[in-house]
């Protein structure tokens, strides 16, 4: 029996997470929850669905808690250690624009925070999500291996990132870890489901807008630079299958696409998924738009979260770890093709789904 004690709960990600690990599993699964997501929490809870144990929610257990906290203010941190065997920390602030003190307070410290609680626990396994976002500005292949490459970050959230996966590697001979990186999550891929609309998103937006003929503009190189997406359930899948075998100790898994379409690919795909007789995807100067931007909307989102740059970004990721430990699974990322249709259906269905996510 395997008692789990996790973070990001009842988020995007953690929602899912959970109930793999209560059917890979018989012991427990013990959710650090902030207080002002209880209610959500508990809603959560009782929509647990696995396909092994019709009692499985009764298996999972709230923990109203902070991560900002060292002892991540709990009512007992001696018995939550004494009785978690793997931790999983999921938990993060994702906004692109994000104040500095929160982000490096659940980010950074947070991060640090669960790393220790980990390593007090004498955890068998400390499972952090980290993102491929601490590549930063790297141009070319960023490997498995990597981390401190002098790469410079578009926005404070990479950076954030980048530090907390410094720090969780700090502590790996203290506990055994393994790390995972994925890529830009959009919704699941079987049924659409997102938590919110942003990143790849913002195309879908500006093509349901318009009529048969679409037109989408793109920053020049848009056509050369891979945009990797990865659907929640991949994501999920890949981490609890991998979380569960002895050769992910150490490790640190890519969970992208290994093979991902270009920025412009990507837009003309979801095109055709819309149902359009042609998408034209028209190049523009980035640095004409930065300037203009820069000096009449100073405070624009697009600016200020740096997210102009993931058109032409000039990273890529190699997937070899993840590809190789997976194999024989049955899990591995679909083509973007695949599962374009299902993300638009998504979202032409759910118009009041927002851009902000369960920070």
């Amino acid at each position: 029996m395997t008692d789990v004690f996790l973070t990001g709960f009842p988020g995007f990600l953690g929602s899912a997470l959970v109930e793999r690990l209560l059917e890979r599993n018989d012991g427990t699964v013990t959710c650090l929850v902030q207080p002002k997501f209880r209610t959500e929490a508990e809603r959560r809870v009782s929509k647990v669905d696995t396909e092994v144990d019709a009692d499985a929610e009764d298996r999972v257990e709230l923990v109203e808690g902070d991560i900002t906290d060292p002892e991540l203010a709990v009512d007992d941190y001696d018995d939550l250690t004494d009785g978690t065997d793997e931790v999983y920390h999921l938990a993060a602030i994702y906004d692109l624009t994000m104040d500095r003190a929160p982000g490096k307070a659940v980010n950074i410290d947070g991060s640090e925070h669960m790393a220790a609680f980990a390593a007090r626990a004498d955890a068998d396994r400390f499972h952090y999500v980290s993102s491929v976002v601490v590549a930063g500005d790297y141009e070319g292949r960023f490997t498995e291996e990597m981390l401190q490459e002098g790469q410079s970050f578009f926005n404070y959230y990479e950076s954030t990132k980048h530090m907390a996966e410094v720090k969780v590697r700090e502590r790996m001979d203290e506990v055994p870890t393994t790390i995972y990186r994925p890529g830009v999550a959009v919704g699941d891929s079987e049924t659409g489901e997102t938590q919110k609309y942003d990143g790849m998103y913002a195309f879908v937006e500006g093509l349901v807008d318009q009529g048969d003929n679409a037109v989408i503009p793109a920053p020049r190189g848009a056509s050369d630079a891979e945009f990797n997406v990865v659907p929640r359930d991949y994501i999920v899948d890949a981490i609890s299958y991998l979380s569960g075998i002895d050769e992910s100790e150490g490790k640190t898994y890519h969970l992208a696409d290994p093979d991902p379409p270009t920025t412009t690919e990507l837009v003309k795909t979801l095109g055709d998924a819309a149902g359009k007789d042609r998408t034209l995807v028209v190049p523009y100067p980035k640095g004409i738009v930065k300037g203009f931007l820069e000096t009449l909307k100073p405070e624009s989102e697009l600016l200020k979260s740096g997210g102009l740059e993931y058109q032409t970004w000039p990273a890529s990721f190699d997937c070899s770890n993840a590809v190789a430990d997976l194999e024989g699974s049955g899990i591995e990322c679909p083509s973007f093709e695949d599962y374009a249709e299902t993300l638009v259906e998504f979202y032409r269905e759910h118009p009041d789904i927002g851009t902000e996510g369960m920070n």
